[in-house]
């Protein structure tokens, strides 16, 4: 059976290679120059797009695109952060993410991760288990690519991996980041994704409200980001 990149989780012994992943991510990020355009979020800086799910997909598709200068980030600045220790760096920006773990590390670009989220009340904890694929070519266009697809750990042979995650309802996503340097010297980061946050809540309900989280990572990032730059200019 061909894989394709969907919130159906893979088992650790189904991982598909790396050259698979990367080809299937690429074609996905550029399909979403053809997506229904959306609403723009963060002082129109960020953009979002859709498109319905299709065959096989478990959820509808959300991407979000913005442009960015070397003042926001350099293209190796924003790799720097996103394609490497990614994980870490997410617990630092975005504020639902209270817990992290390395599951496993399969290649130098290549592991598995486990994240613990949690959300006001009524919503319970969620644990979100991935592997995250990183490919960067500092040729020219510089570009990069983080590819996250969710894992399934209860499987036989898989116990000492599922001790790891945290108890909790399990949520899934897959997401494909690429940054890209242009030639006006900006870097574009466009992101797609599709998720299901598992547990009782309505799938419209987290459909509806996707364009406007997704959007907010960016500010969050770039915040962030600035208070490590200005501590590192200061050492």
């Amino acid at each position: 059976m061909s894989y394709k990149l969907t919130i159906t989780p893979v088992r650790p012994a189904d991982i598909p290679s790396e050259e698979t992943i990367l080809a299937l991510a690429n074609e996905l990020i550029e399909s979403t120059k053809t997506w229904k355009k959306g609403k723009s979020f963060a002082k129109d800086t960020v953009q979002t797009y859709s498109r319905p799910k299709g065959p096989g997909d478990g959820a509808n598709w959300h991407c979000r695109l913005s442009e960015h200068t070397s003042e926001d980030a350099t293209f190796d600045e924003f790799w720097s952060k996103l394609g490497q220790n990614k994980a870490q760096n997410e617990k630092e920006f975005i504020d639902q993410i209270k817990k992290i773990a390395e599951v496993k590390q399969i290649s130098p670009t290549q592991s598995i991760w486990t994240l613990y989220y949690t959300f006001p009340p009524p919503v319970s904890p969620r644990i979100f288990t991935v592997l995250q694929t990183t490919y960067v070519s500092q040729s020219s266009p510089k570009t990069g690519l983080i590819v996250s697809i969710p894992m399934d750990l209860s499987g036989p042979g898989d116990e000492e991996l599922a001790k790891i995650e945290e108890k909790g309802t399990k949520g899934r996503y897959v997401s494909v980041e690429r940054l890209l340097e242009l030639e006006n010297g900006k870097v574009e980061w466009r992101m797609a994704t599709s998720s299901s946050p598992g547990g009782n809540i309505p799938q419209f309900i987290a459909e509806s409200s996707m364009p406007g989280q997704i959007s907010a990572d960016v500010p969050h990032f770039l915040k962030w980001f600035h208070t490590v730059r200005d501590k590192a200019a200061q050492a």
